[in-house]
């Protein structure tokens, strides 16, 4: 289903500080081997997500049961990821991967394929966005065979709440999985951590100075409309100036000197209010209300090998079809252009109301796409 999201001006990438619009590639191709789209922007960052399938059942994610996941037969194989990745990097320019699910973790071979991408890639960074159970038994290897860091999804400190947000009574598993990759060296390692109205939304200072306590760079992301269950509404979801509102009343937040260059998240140094020591740097993610459409850099590919030009598309570009025929490594390349060529303007919440009536929620859930 073709649905408009709404086309909100974006500022060219790479355009001049003077206003002056440079000349944009008229069809995907004409700027040379990159991920370009038709606004100018150009896709370096890749998201690409392992499996759908995860451990824990979190509110803003999951339902609390009965979603049917992916046969193991349409995931990508070890070997399919690498060649994806490959030509990623080879053909279009990517020069950053994020390995996403689903959980990650639960791929038996997940070891493998990081070497695998490694050998390939001696300089790429490559990230895994994780829930941190069972990590501290994997942390030392998936270091060992070329993992550069990790991101770990953790909302709140308190064992009752973590288990309400969660459906799972694993807090202390995951700290421990925190704890394995800070001694295995996967850092800096950053946590993202979502806020729900009337249930963790006031642990936001104790979140901050766990954090910085132990060295994390945290993230605040504000609830996006991915939820299994469709029952996110605006008017519940907690919003990045709340979150600036809260922490102000314990901490003094000072805007990072650092270039966000295309990043999602707007970082903050946090500083002691009584001597303005610096304790930290924490970052907010407000896709919902402050939207970086104009400067995204992502391209995004399902478990099941995918394109989504947009983390809210309606619309996917299959590439198995090609990686599991005789297609080269040319025609994957190719359709991967024209998948990012179609990337919309923005995702089209910004410019809208209440509980954004013009706005249609995909239909996979975050599990289910990849963040």
């Amino acid at each position: 289903m073709s649905v408009s999201l709404g086309m909100p001006q974006v500022k060219k990438a790479g355009a001049p500080d003077d206003g002056q619009q440079q000349t944009l590639p008229s069809r995907p191709g004409d700027a040379g081997p990159s991920l370009i789209d038709r606004f100018g922007r150009v896709a370096t960052d890749m998201r690409l997500s392992l499996i759908d399938k995860c451990n824990l059942r979190c509110t803003y994610c999951m339902p609390a049961d009965g979603l049917a996941w992916l046969p193991k037969e349409l995931l990508m194989s070890a070997g399919e990821i690498t060649r994806l990745v490959r030509i990623a990097v080879g053909h279009l320019g990517v020069r950053e991967l994020r390995l996403t699910g689903g959980e990650p973790l639960v791929r038996a071979d997940l070891v493998d394929i990081i070497r695998g991408i490694r050998a390939n890639h001696a300089d790429l960074p490559i990230s895994l966005t994780t829930n941190a159970l069972g990590l501290d038994k994997k942390a030392a290897a998936l270091k060992e065979a070329g993992l550069t860091r990790i991101n770990v999804s953790l909302d709140s400190l308190c064992p009752e709440t973590f288990a309400q947000l969660t459906r799972r009574d694993n807090l202390k598993r995951v700290l421990a999985g925190v704890d394995g990759a800070a001694a295995a060296g996967l850092g800096p390692i950053k946590i993202n951590a979502v806020l729900m109205r009337g249930i963790n939304d006031v642990e936001a200072p104790e979140l901050v100075s766990w954090a910085t306590h132990n060295g994390h760079e945290l993230r605040f992301i504000e609830q996006m409309p991915l939820d299994a269950d469709h029952g996110w509404t605006r008017k519940n979801m907690v919003t990045a100036a709340e979150v600036k509102e809260r922490l102000s009343g314990r901490f003094d937040l000072r805007p990072d000197p650092r270039d966000r260059d295309g990043a999602p998240a707007e970082r903050w140094e946090v500083r002691n209010p009584d001597d303005g020591a610096l304790l930290g740097v924490i970052g907010i993610i407000a896709s919902v209300t402050e939207p970086f459409c104009a400067d995204c850099k992502r391209t995004r590919i399902t478990a099941e090998g995918k394109v989504r030009s947009c983390l809210f598309s309606h619309e996917e570009t299959d590439l198995m079809e090609l990686l599991r025929s005789d297609a080269s490594d040319v025609d994957i390349a190719d359709r991967w252009r024209a998948a990012m060529w179609a990337k919309p303007a923005a995702h089209g919440m910004d410019h809208v109301g209440l509980d954004a009536p013009d706005f249609v929620q995909p239909e996979r859930s975050m599990s289910a796409i990849g963040g």
